[in-house]
């Protein structure tokens, strides 16, 4: 696991990481899910690989309560075997020409760091949310979550303590870092 990048934001630290998200050393780590927790495909079944099958339980337990997760929600589950205590399930873009595609990761970031505002989680990590199988351009969606992340630490101090943006190859963490640095540049 490497540390690219690095920016503290009032009293949390932001950290770009390129490595394996499920074996990140924080409280929760979110995944990139689809509307119905269906964890077949991508980070989410790399997610439940290496957490467990009680994940998938749990997930399925959780959409029969509340029915498929919408924009702006995020449905939360334990860490099964995972280092972290907690697994936060958002749904990013499809990505699509027309739609509010930065408002819709934005609203998927946001809702992971208040999810865990309300499990207490103090250290959060990030994948590349909509950046693999739905499509959104990794350098864009990247600078999207990056942005959102910064912004909502300003916003909210003392609450998240570490957030890692966790790029799983050299190229996602790039692009990150880039992100990291455009915030850098326009504050």
């Amino acid at each position: 696991m490497d540390i690219i990048a690095h920016r503290r934001v009032g009293q949390a630290h932001v950290f770009v990481v390129q490595g394996d998200l499920a074996a990140q050393p924080v409280v929760a780590i979110v995944n990139a899910a689809n509307e119905n927790l269906a964890h077949a495909g991508g980070v989410a079944a790399g997610i439940v690989g290496a957490g467990g099958r009680v994940i998938q339980e749990e997930s399925d337990h959780w959409v029969r309560e509340h029915g498929p997760v919408e924009r702006g929600q995020a449905a939360v589950t334990t860490g099964g075997a995972l280092q972290a205590s907690h697994v936060i399930h958002v749904v990013g873009p499809r990505y699509r020409n027309g739609q509010d595609n930065e408002g819709m990761l934005r609203d998927a970031t946001i809702a992971a760091l208040e999810a865990a505002t309300s499990i207490d989680a103090r250290s959060v990590a990030f994948p590349a949310i909509s950046a693999g199988i739905f499509g959104y351009p990794p350098a864009e969606a990247t600078r999207v979550m990056a942005s959102a992340v910064v912004g909502w630490l300003a916003e909210h101090t003392g609450v998240v303590e570490e957030v890692r943006l966790v790029g799983f190859d050299a190229g996602t963490a790039r692009h990150f870092a880039r992100g990291l640095e455009i915030m850098e540049e326009m504050a």
